[in-house]
C-alpha cells in the first residue's frame, strides 16, 4: 500500500509517519478488497491537531475518516479509530438479494423499519430498489 502522510503548514515527523504506517495498515488489513493507498493528513485548527484519512480500496470504494485532539498523536488514533469501525461496516455487508415483487419488497422493508430494501425483481430477474423518500412516500428504482 502506498501512502502520502503530509502536514498542512506543520511538520510531520519520522515517528509520526512511522506511527501512522504501522497503525493504519493494521486497521485497514481487515478491510475485504485491498487497499491500494491511504492519504493521511494533518492540520492545525486553533489549539487542537486535526488528522484526516483517506483509504482507496482495489474494489472501489473509499472510506474516510476525520477526528481532532489536543495531541497529534491523539488525533490520529481517534481518526484510525473511526477507520476501523467503518473496516468492520464494510467488512459486513455482504449479503443474499431475494427474489421478491415490488409489493413484497414493500412488505419487506415495512416490517424492518428500513430505510431501503435490494431485491431481485422476480418478473424479470433485475436488481430493483424500493426506499422511503424524504415526504414519507415509497419510491422504486428499476434500472432496466
Amino acid at each position: 500500500m502506498r501512502y502520502q502522510i503530509s502536514g498542512k503548514q506543520i511538520d510531520i515527523g519520522e515517528a509520526l509517519q512511522t506511527h501512522v504506517k504501522t497503525e493504519l495498515g493494521e486497521t485497514v488489513g481487515k478491510y475485504a478488497g485491498r487497499p491500494t493507498d491511504a492519504n493521511v493528513i494533518f492540520s492545525k485548527s486553533g489549539h487542537e491537531f486535526v488528522c484526516e484519512c483517506i483509504v482507496h480500496l482495489s474494489t472501489g470504494l473509499t472510506c474516510q475518516a476525520r477526528d481532532h485532539a489536543n495531541d497529534i498523536y491523539a488525533a490520529f488514533d481517534g481518526c484510525n479509530e473511526k477507520m476501523d469501525k467503518q473496516a468492520m461496516i464494510i467488512a459486513e455487508t455482504e449479503t443474499k438479494i431475494p427474489s421478491l415483487s415490488v409489493g413484497e419488497a414493500v412488505m419487506q422493508m415495512e416490517l424492518a423499519h428500513g430505510a431501503v430494501q435490494v431485491f431481485r425483481n422476480e418478473k424479470h430477474g433485475g436488481i430493483n430498489v424500493v426506499y422511503r423518500r424524504d415526504d414519507g412516500n415509497i419510491g422504486w428504482i428499476d434500472p432496466r
